[in-house]
């Protein structure tokens, strides 16, 4: 989602409870397709947003995700 007073996008963060968390980018428009591979490990976290060339965000493995709606932990 963009902040409109600001026009900057959301940022999430992704923190690995693993070795081997996957964070895949998926792209927008017609055809969704994956555009970006991240791999973290334990404890690495990582910041990202939504662009306007990401629509979503595909993560496997165990990680805490926080975002401004709450936070998400992939093994709950």
């Amino acid at each position: 989602m963009e902040d409109k007073q600001s026009g900057f996008h959301d940022f999430f963060v992704i923190k690995a409870k693993e070795n081997g968390v996957n964070v895949i980018g998926l792209t927008r428009g017609t055809d969704t397709r994956f555009h970006h591979t991240e791999k973290l490990d334990k404890g690495e976290v990582m910041l990202a947003q939504f662009t306007e060339h990401t629509s979503a965000i595909k993560v496997r493995g165990k990680a805490i995700i926080q975002t401004r709606h709450g936070v998400i932990d992939t093994e709950e």
